[in-house]
């Protein structure tokens, strides 16, 4: 198969990739575009998620992790950074259910667990046959997880009671298990546990009339002294570091699904223009459009060109916390703008999911958000810039 880039890829950086994950890129984009698109809208509608997706994204390699219990070749960031651009180009809850299935959830077993952890929950993970969850957001506690986490974790024997609530837990009502970050009341120090959710004491209530995100199982969990074993915790997350490592790498793929979203909502309008005809003629021949295009493409390619390089950095182990803070607060900035203007292009079928660009631009919303505020993330460069924290 003779891999060609996106035409929304304007300076071809995909041709950066190994001809192996070219392969599986345009594998990938094409089971999207023919299975996963045609029903994404009525999903959104339903605010349900297409299970059904699952089982075959993982066959396409798309929860491998770079782990050697996993990968199915020797993946680039580079590479997983595509994966998310593609997922997101489509639809933006497709690609949060593979970055919480395999940046958060893969992530957090591959960097804080024991080997036996990582052999046994790795696998399952990669194979989809396991779904996870990441629990680190609280209702009182966002922004600052670090110092305002309330969720308490107690040592009992040989196991830890947990205790407190969790908020906005994407696949938490479909979940098998859910990574749990818990304060350890005995040191103070941030723990992490794989708890299943079959486990007495663990309610997922998911939660409804979201206008972002909709097909996103978004959840709040109460953990009413729920027991787990000491096998059960995270051998290597013995503080907040620990999670902020799992966070470091999540982020930069964030930014990855915010240059994808801004695509699918561009190509969509793209797409409009070349059809709908006004005053005689499609609205593409109209400078005013190719204006709003233009600058939706610029918008595109700068940041498509700062996600390479910072993922480039992650393979060499050159990234650093304020580079991916960066790039998420760039490309999601960048990326508001550019759903806005393609929804400006498409005019008033700019607001109904029959257009494509309704979807992406509501989808924004939340990516903006989520894994860091735009505001979060630029503290974390402006401490890098000024050599002060100014977080309070």
């Amino acid at each position: 198969m003779t891999f060609e880039p996106l035409a929304s890829d304007f300076y071809a950086y995909e041709t950066l990739l190994t001809e192996q994950e070219q392969e599986a890129l345009g594998n990938l984009r094409a089971w999207l575009d023919r299975d996963v698109r045609p029903i994404v809208g009525e999903y959104w509608d339903r605010a349900e998620f297409p299970v059904q997706v699952v089982k075959p994204l993982a066959d396409l390699g798309a929860f491998s992790f770079a782990w050697d219990e996993t990968r199915p070749f020797e993946n680039s960031a580079v590479f997983r950074g595509f994966v998310a651009l593609e997922c997101a180009r489509v639809d933006a809850g497709v690609a949060t259910f593979v970055g919480v299935q395999n940046g958060l959830v893969t992530g957090t077993v591959s960097l804080c667990g024991s080997a036996e952890q990582r052999a046994e929950w790795i696998p399952k993970l990669a194979s989809g046959e396991v779904i996870g969850a990441f629990g680190l957001t609280e209702p009182l506690s966002g922004s600052d997880s670090a110092q305002g986490l309330r969720t308490t974790a107690r040592r009992d024997g040989d196991n830890w009671v947990l205790n407190g609530s969790k908020r906005w837990i994407g696949n938490a009502t479909i979940s098998d298990i859910t990574i749990i970050w818990a304060k350890d009341i005995e040191d103070g120090q941030v723990k992490g546990f794989i708890v299943p959710t079959s486990t007495p004491g663990y309610t997922a209530t998911k939660i409804e009339g979201k206008i972002s995100l909709r097909s996103v199982q978004n959840a709040d969990i109460t953990l009413d002294h729920v027991v787990v074993p000491e096998s059960h915790r995270l051998q290597n997350a013995n503080s907040f570091r620990d999670t902020a490592s799992v966070l470091r790498l999540t982020r930069a793929e964030v930014a990855w699904a915010a240059v994808g979203t801004s695509i699918g909502a561009y190509e969509a309008a793209v797409k409009y223009a070349g059809e709908r005809v006004q005053f005689g003629k499609t609205i593409g021949s109209h400078q005013l459009i190719q204006d709003l295009l233009v600058k939706c493409l610029g918008n595109i390619t700068a940041s498509i060109g700062m996600v390479v390089r910072v993922s480039e950095m992650l393979d060499r182990g050159e990234q650093r916390d304020e580079h991916s803070a960066l790039a998420k607060a760039y490309t999601t900035s960048r990326m508001r703008e550019t759903v806005a203007w393609a929804r400006e292009s498409v005019g008033g079928n700019g607001i109904v999911l029959e257009y494509d660009v309704a979807r992406f631009f509501a989808d924004a919303e939340a990516l903006y958000s989520y894994e860091g505020t735009r505001e979060m993330n630029t503290l974390i460069v402006g401490r890098k810039i000024t050599g002060k924290a100014a977080f309070v």
